[in-house]
């Protein structure tokens, strides 16, 4: 096992690894108390060695790790790597990329939903992961031996679970599937949120233009702060107080402090003020800039039968194609199509047109109908 804790050997690793078809990436990391996540280990892998790497050790360049990520010609695969590619973005301002996300490619081969990384590797390699070390405090050093073969494990049994899913890909032709769903983890804009769009990810039942208007300035402003000071937005204020706040506007600090969660010393301090700032922000917004949330319109009556037809046939077309249902259709899209046959979804276009759209729509124009043989629903030609 290479423990890498030094510039000159990163330099190293990273030259003989930018020499291979591909390489395999994990990281270990913290977030409980921050903002952005600590990186506290980074694993990686070629076909012919592996190493574990220790961003915490003092001194240590990442700048050679950091140009194998945008190496072109080398293959990163991930597993559900979401949260370490935003990781990377936030160190670079870069994805990594070109780009491999196992857990993506598993459904593609119907392997279920989300599948999760030690179930994949059982039912790939037969061989079992250790779990024990699971919830380390990653931060901590001296590292055990356990812990770092733990650690190891995730980068070393990746290798054959991507083999694996490249073959199967490869077999069924469905690379260029894979492929489109890469574009979503290369885009910056799934690992950065403007802090002015923060409102989106509050639920709140108010659609009215000037709650909305004073939520958006409300939540730009705890946004901007969580970033300044490197914390989770609820350390600053939760969104229940945010949520109070947009409804019932306090004009000053002492009714500041009546909301729930906010203290006296809060609301007399700089926070509180930059707080009513942002709140005087949200209600002297002009009507006309404030905030839509377009109206669901209800679906037309009757429609729920036809739905519940598509849901069999999506579920029906997945298992007999081997796919997940996620990759396929969701719900809402499944409604848009039962609504309307040339709704701008995507589940009636490309390769989800060919598995499922172009059959969801003979089902509404009559052209195949359900039967039952054996206990078993079977579809029909009626064309």
């Amino acid at each position: 096992m290479q423990i890498i804790t030094t510039t000159e050997k990163l330099s190293a690793l990273c030259d003989r690894l930018a020499h291979h078809a591909y390489i395999t990436i994990d990281t270990e990391f913290l977030r409980e108390n921050t903002f952005w996540p600590i990186l506290c280990l980074v694993q990686i892998a070629s076909e012919d060695e592996s190493a574990i790497i220790d961003p915490l050790e003092k001194g240590i360049d990442l700048s050679p790790l950091f140009e194998l990520l945008q190496n072109e010609r080398v293959l990163k695969v991930f597993h559900a790597g979401r949260q370490d590619l935003e990781i990377f973005h936030h160190l670079t301002g870069n994805v990594p990329a070109p780009l491999f996300d196992t857990q993506v490619a598993a459904m593609v081969c119907g392997f279920g939903e989300s599948v999760g990384y030690d179930t994949l590797v059982t039912r790939v390699t037969g061989k079992g992961i250790d779990k024990s070390s699971r919830f380390t405090d990653w931060s901590r050093r001296p590292l055990t031996d356990r812990q770092l073969q733990y650690a190891e494990a995730d980068v070393t049994h990746l290798r054959d679970v991507y083999k694996y899913l490249l073959k199967e890909l490869e077999k069924s032709g469905r690379s260029e599937w894979l492929a489109s769903e890469m574009e979503i983890l290369l885009s910056p804009e799934t690992y950065f949120m403007p802090p002015e769009k923060a409102w989106r990810k509050i639920k709140a039942r108010n659609n009215k233009p000037r709650f909305l208007a004073i939520l958006q300035a409300t939540a730009e402003w705890r946004e901007k702060q969580a970033h300044q000071q490197d914390i989770p937005r609820n350390r600053i204020l939760r969104d229940e107080a945010l949520l109070e706040i947009s409804a019932n506007p306090p004009r000053n600090a002492e009714k500041l402090s009546h909301v729930r969660g906010i203290g006296k010393k809060f609301a007399d301090g700089k926070m509180g003020k930059g707080l009513l700032t942002a709140i005087e922000k949200g209600r002297s917004l002009p009507d006309d800039q404030c905030p839509q949330v377009p109206q669901r319109t209800p679906p037309p009556k009757g429609l729920g039968p036809m739905m519940d037809l598509l849901k069999v046939l999506l579920k029906m077309r997945c298992e007999e194609e081997g796919v997940a249902q996620k990759l396929v259709c969701n719900t809402s899209d499944l409604e848009k199509i039962a609504a309307n046959s040339k709704a701008d979804v995507p589940a009636l276009k490309g390769w989800r047109f060919e598995l499922f759209g172009k059959h969801a729509l003979a089902l509404k124009s009559g052209k195949v109908a359900f039967t039952v043989e054996h206990n078993k629903i079977r579809i029909i030609d009626l064309s």
